[in-house]
């Protein structure tokens, strides 16, 4: 790394910042493809709800795996590279699911849906990019402000069930498939990666294990597989939850859903930026606080529309500033050279921490009583420990990232 504060073009910094960002919107789009839809497929194939939820979990399982991948291939190939092969790699897997919902196959779901996970991939990728191209000071921001390409899950939310009301099932996914193929020609002309970056031509396996031998490693996973897990499973599974509660139809439930990640995200890039102001531990606090409490009161299932709004939102909210909050410490709590490792390994735990809710939403569904009581339950306790764990045992200063790798 260079000696002293780096000096970026800012014309530079805001072009990539924006590429980095649509590039992530559009992805996570694609990845949410069959979470808007999944009513309708549950249907349509006659799923039950156990099956619903696996058809909606699986492309969460594999886009958080890939991460553990994505994340130290950045450190060595740099972003610009990676966000061209990603968005290229998600175009099959999303003909093949448009293609296999439309011979309403469940087998043929699972797997299209299990390939789309290498979209989800994308977010492990952002991060070391988008803070290469900032000064310490504003990592925070910077992080947020990509950390905000998961509008794409509300986007897909909104538009998804409705472009296959106004164009069929199978255009709706060329046309997804097609602004794919258009952003990834957008970062091969205009993106770039920072002047800061340096390749790290250390082979992956033992970068892993040396990211996985620091405690920031863990720490910060356990903390973004509640916030980001959170935010994923809810964005993933809302339209069945909204339609089984509400009875909502499929585009109801779809625009409530997109309300949801829209809050979510907008709410990061300000987690990130009061974290650049105050100890990130704060802000984290905060946000697993306002978790645990509002998962207690979503269980009392508020009436619809507008207290069941405001609970979801909300919640949101809280979660949406924890992930900015947590991926900021990340930022300043990993060693330089590791930081790509460090954040795959973080990045896959919160898509895990989206894999789980799903599936025991539906394992603990109480179809008599019409309500998912337990699963929240569950969310409420799960946050608070976190909060507990967080309050306790983590220090609010914690060490620089060249004393991490110093002790690493």
């Amino acid at each position: 790394m260079n000696s002293g504060t780096p000096v970026f073009d800012k014309s530079a910094q805001v072009r990539n910042l924006v590429l980095a960002t649509w590039t992530s919107t559009i992805c996570f789009w694609a990845w949410n493809m069959i979470g808007p839809m999944s009513t309708t497929y549950a249907d349509r194939l006659d799923l039950s709800s156990s099956q619903a939820s696996m058809l909606v979990a699986t492309p969460i399982l594999v886009g958080s795996l890939g991460r553990i991948v994505t994340g130290p291939l950045t450190d060595r190939y740099g972003g610009r590279v990676l966000f061209i092969f990603v968005a290229l790699a998600s175009i099959i897997p999303v003909l093949a699911v448009g293609f296999s919902a439309e011979a309403d196959s469940y087998v043929m779901l699972l797997v299209s849906g299990f390939v789309l996970g290498v979209a989800g991939t994308v977010f492990a990728i952002g991060i070391p990019f988008a803070k290469s191209w900032y000064e310490s000071s504003r990592h925070g921001f910077a992080t947020g402000v990509f950390g905000a390409g998961m509008v794409g899950t509300a986007l897909s939310a909104f538009f998804t069930p409705r472009f296959v009301r106004w164009f069929g099932l199978v255009p709706t996914h060329v046309i997804i498939a097609v602004a794919l193929a258009v952003t990834a020609g957008l970062c091969v002309v205009l993106m770039k990666d920072s002047p800061e970056f340096t390749a790290n031509s250390e082979p992956v396996v033992p970068k892993l294990v040396a990211a996985a031998k620091l405690g920031v490693t863990w720490e910060m996973s356990f903390l973004y597989a509640i916030v980001f897990g959170g935010f994923v499973a809810f964005s993933n599974y809302l339209p069945t939850y909204i339609k089984t509660i509400y009875d909502f139809s499929a585009v109801d439930a779809g625009t409530r859903t997109a309300a949801f990640a829209l809050a979510a995200v907008i709410a990061r890039p300000i987690g990130g930026s009061l974290s650049d102001r105050i100890p990130p531990k704060w802000v984290v606090l905060a946000s697993l606080a306002g978790t645990g409490v509002l998962a207690v009161v979503a269980a009392f299932q508020p009436p619809p529309d507008f207290w069941s709004a405001v609970t979801f939102i909300a919640l949101a909210i809280f979660l949406g500033i924890g992930t900015g909050g947590v991926f900021a410490w990340v930022a300043r709590r990993s060693p330089a050279k590791s930081v790509g490792s460090v954040t795959g390994i973080v990045a896959a735990a919160g898509g895990l921490g989206g894999y789980f809710p799903p599936l025991i939403m539906g394992a603990t569904y109480d179809e008599a009583d019409n309500n998912y009581t337990v699963g929240l339950l569950l969310l409420a306790l799960t946050a608070a420990a976190a909060l507990a764990y967080t309050a306790f045992k983590l220090s609010s200063h914690e060490p620089e990232a060249v004393t991490a790798q110093q002790k690493s």
